[in-house]
């Protein structure tokens, strides 16, 4: 490729950074917070009252509640005790506790993960392709031949065998 594209390739990883760098930093911040979803770090409970039909069977429960895998421990006069809760078949009253990140961690992490059959998921094949051009115009940064270049090879090379040692482990 000649220095004009190369010159070009440059300034659009350039600018592309700029532009993305507050999604960059909301998928490094909500990442982070993801490897920590199975467990309560960050979270804070809710308590939550509600009543709800009366007379359900131990496998509506969790549905009607919006609780997934939901498992009945117990079942005492009709009541049904869970995990964080209870639901009182008889008059219907169910409480529980549920665990909730901040509001910003939770509309971060639900950025972060967003389906195809949400509209935010169009943004997130954009960002995708983004990181795949900072990935291949990275090369386009030194001219190659040089010192600096070699050094970034080296550095690429060792940091694709960290990645497939992990993945493969």
């Amino acid at each position: 490729m000649g220095r004009k594209t190369s010159q070009k390739i440059r300034e659009l990883h350039r600018y592309l950074g700029f532009f993305l760098a507050g999604i960059m930093a909301v998928y490094a911040i909500s990442g982070i917070v993801l490897i920590f979803r199975d467990t309560d770090a960050l979270k804070t409970e809710i308590k939550i009252e509600k009543t709800i039909e009366t007379g359900l069977s131990k496998d509506k429960i969790g549905p009607t509640l919006g609780i997934k895998k939901l498992k009945v421990d117990r079942e005492e006069a009709g009541v049904y005790y869970f995990k964080g809760g209870s639901y009182n078949s008889a008059t219907g009253k169910a409480s529980f506790v549920k665990k909730e990140l901040p509001y910003v961690l939770d509309k971060m992490s639900h950025f972060h993960k967003a389906k195809s059959g949400e509209p935010l998921f169009f943004l997130n094949i954009f960002f995708g392709v983004s990181l795949l051009f900072f990935v291949i115009s990275a090369f386009w940064m030194f001219i190659p031949g040089t010192q600096i270049f070699r050094k970034g090879i080296i550095f690429a090379a060792a940091g694709l065998l960290l990645t497939l040692v992990l993945l493969f482990i």
